[in-house]
């Protein structure tokens, strides 16, 4: 039976259009849809079980998958299918799960699955930026409880002007790479990098994404109406008790509000509201607690949420004391490791991180793999989050997605102003040490102090922060905070990351929990975070004012150098014998790559000695090495033999030449040792490739004067001796003809 299959079709301008369909795929799914652009095509598909989880947070599963058959490869590797996502697919499930689960509610608890695959590429299509429609899409039409209907978009700016999902090579011109996600309401996901740009030019990028995303939610409620949207399935709601959530209000309330006050330490703040959650739930029987024990500790951090959100807006005062756009404590320290390329150490208030760099060449760059896009990173930074940050004894299994994403933002924010000729090869790993609020911020500020440690001339100091909101949609009132600490992220409406320079902002991570927050609120936070970003890049400046002016002398030393193609082989040898002795010899690392648009050769020189660096840079000199006809070379004799000497070129060791017995000197040579020793060095005229004998020729006679009375040899008659006949003087016939012909080998 041929499908019965419904489409709609979204519109973006410049001849582009983004279709989404459904009906013909993967029907036994609670919802699935095709969505395409060009000839790239994303099969999203949703599932959630009937069944409840006894859990108190809903198991939400967004998978993101590219198929390597989708642009006709195969993947790399010994085992030719598809394993571990890649770094790039995490985040593009980061991006699609943080803007659809905050609209499902919050008792629904049933195991649910988001699977988005890349199943057909197309060059001029960036599929993350289509996933989060065809995830919302999917969900629309299935019977799943969620809010409304959502997007993303990415968002760029290509000579002035804003483009909607940009092709990656547009992307390479554009001064912002911003991904957005929003309901038509409200934007609740931001997540990018920038050039930077002022926060004026920020909110006009989101808003501009907002209106295309408005288009293509609009596009999802048509389709789910032409294909029969269901009804809202029903699953068990939690176990409430209103009287119950009063009481432990009224318990907890007063005494929460005084510990906040008070502004004290996080582990003492800590264990202090543990004691008012226990003494509360000591007025209880044992039978009781045992029936609604879970009830108890769910109102309980009602009333605690409540409470500190209101300390914060009706006084202006935060958890530790703090005012609402006051940064913690900060210091800060450089060259900490004693054999590291670069080191620093950011601490600010209870967030530690321990940055280090290490320098390398090509050969060291970070591979990108996947069938949307191949290429490598010469800057690239990896984040570490281990349990004992947080005061946690925990498994250790592989890295998390959140610090693949950490460590993405931190990457963006430093790598713009990483110079574009940094001979070499950069990596950044960040060690969270203590962590109680934006480690990742800390990650940017820390990598920038052991960038300019390392030698690596940044273009300007980067610094970041991160920032929170309280509101309170009743009364109009709302706190923008400034370094927020790790509980203010938990109650808090917002969650908003800046990085950026003395000029501009170069990254942002932003997630929004309350439905329809103003620009106003959004620019406010945003001036207030540049406030607090200047005021952490004078810290970081106070402890490193700029770059070291060169690498330490215990790292590597990087020189580059440019040769014609046609040297490149004389350079490497036959089978690498030549690089590999070299860099025996010289104790570097030497890495040849070819220049396709120069066709020249980029040879890159890692070295710890500068002997070893000269040395190559000798041998290069050598390879390169013509001597021009008519030039007169220094040069060492290095083998005697009985028709002439050897001579190596003094400026370029290796390149040799013969010297004729007969140019040794205008008078009869009987034997080279006459003239000439092992050792001598003696000046020569090279005379190019002698016709005669089809080789190099130099010559020493020829810079020596004549001697007094010398006469020149007349030149030698190969003819002499031979009649125009063929015939020698002595009357014998010569010509091949006239001998007697072989005999034929008889046969056996």
């Amino acid at each position: 039976m041929i499908p019965k299959v419904f489409r709609e079709v979204i519109d973006l301008g410049d001849g582009r259009e983004i279709s989404i369909e459904t009906g013909k795929l993967a029907k036994q799914a609670h919802g699935s849809v095709v969505v395409q652009s060009g000839k790239c095509m994303l099969l999203c598909t949703v599932v959630s079980n009937y069944e409840q989880k006894d859990l108190d947070f809903l198991p939400l599963t967004v998978d993101y998958r590219e198929k390597f058959a989708a642009a006709g490869r195969y993947p790399g590797g010994f085992f030719k299918r598809e394993a571990r996502p890649s770094d790039g697919e995490v985040l593009t499930m980061r991006l699609v799960d943080r803007v659809l689960r905050p609209l499902f509610p919050k008792d629904y608890h049933s195991e649910t699955q988001v699977m988005i695959q890349l199943m057909s590429h197309d060059d001029d299509v960036m599929p993350d930026a289509m996933a989060g429609l065809a995830a919302s899409a999917a969900i629309q039409l299935s019977d799943f409880p969620f809010e409304c209907t959502i997007s993303e978009a990415r968002v760029g700016r290509v000579n002035g002007e804003f483009v909607i999902n940009p092709t990656r090579a547009q992307l390479e011109e554009s001064d912002i790479d911003m991904m957005i996600g929003a309901s038509a309401d409200s934007v609740m996901m931001v997540e990018g990098e920038m050039d930077e740009i002022s926060e004026e030019e920020m909110t006009e990028a989101i808003k501009f994404a907002h209106e295309a995303i408005k288009v293509q939610c609009a596009a999802q409620d048509r389709l789910a109406e032409a294909f029969g949207k269901k009804e809202v399935r029903e699953y068990p709601e939690e176990r409430s008790d209103e009287e119950l959530a009063k009481k432990i209000h009224d318990m907890a309330y007063d005494k929460v509000y005084a510990i906040a006050k008070a502004g004290s330490a996080k582990q003492e703040r800590s264990a202090a509201f543990s004691e008012i959650k226990e003494d509360i739930k000591a007025t209880f029987s044992e039978e009781e607690l045992e029936d609604f024990g879970g009830l108890v500790s769910k109102y309980y951090r009602a009333a605690e949420k409540a409470a500190i959100r209101d300390l914060t807006l009706n006084e202006g005062q935060r958890l530790d004391g703090r005012k609402t756009d006051e940064i913690r404590p900060i210091w800060c320290e450089v060259d900490y490791l004693p054999s590291v390329h670069g080191s620093s150490i950011f601490t600010r208030g209870e967030t530690q991180a321990l940055a280090t760099v290490t320098l390398g060449t090509s050969r060291d760059a970070n591979q990108i793999d996947m069938p949307s896009h191949e290429g490598e990173e010469r800057f690239y930074l990896h984040y570490n989050f281990p349990p004992f940050c947080t005061g946690e004894a925990r498994p250790i299994r592989g890295t998390s997605r959140r610090e693949v994403g950490h460590g993405n933002l931190a990457q963006r924010a430093l790598k713009g102003m990483v110079p574009e000729d940094c001979p070499y090869t950069v990596r950044v790993v960040s060690e969270v040490l203590e962590s109680n609020g934006s480690s990742s911020m800390a990650t940017v500020c820390s990598g920038t102090m052991a960038l300019m440690d390392a030698g690596v001339q940044l273009k300007k100091p980067v610094s970041g922060i991160a920032m929170g909101l309280i509101s309170d949609g009743d009364s109009g009132k709302y706190a923008v905070l400034s370094d927020i600490l790790g509980d203010e992220d938990h109650l808090g409406d917002m969650d908003f990351k800046v990085t950026g320079t003395a000029d501009g902002i170069t990254a942002c991570q932003m997630d929004i929990k309350v439905k329809g927050l103003s620009y106003e609120i959004l620019v406010n936070a945003l001036k207030q975070a540049r406030d607090g970003r200047l005021h952490i890049l004078e810290k970081l400046t106070d402890t490193i004012a700029a770059p070291n002016a060169d690498v330490k002398s215990y790292a590597p030393k990087m020189v580059t150098r440019r040769i014609p193609n046609e040297f490149i082989g004389a350079m490497i040898g036959p089978g690498g014998k030549v690089i590999q002795e070299l860099q025996k010899e010289t104790g570097t690392t030497i890495v040849i790559n070819e220049d396709p648009v120069t066709e020249e050769g980029i040879v890159e020189i890692l070295g710890t000695g500068q002997e070893g660096i000269d040395a190559v840079l000798a041998k290069i000199d050598s390879v390169m090495f013509k001597p021009e006809v008519g030039s007169v070379y220094e040069v060492k004799v290095i083998k005697m033999l009985d028709f002439g000497a050897v001579v190596e070129y003094m400026d370029a060791p290796g390149n040799e030449v013969l010297l004729h017995v007969s140019e040794l000197a205008w008078e009869r040579t009987e034997n080279v040792s006459d003239v000439v020793n092992m050792g001598d060095v003696f000046d020569v005229k090279y005379f190019g490739i002698d016709k005669r004998t089809r080789k190099e020729k130099v010559s020493r006679k020829a810079i020596l004067p004549k001697p007094e009375g010398y006469v020149e040899r007349p030149p030698r008659d190969n003819n002499r001796g031979r009649d125009n006949r063929g015939r020698d003087n002595r009357g014998r016939d010569n010509r091949r003809d006239d001998r007697k012909p072989r005999e034929e080998k008889k046969e056996d």
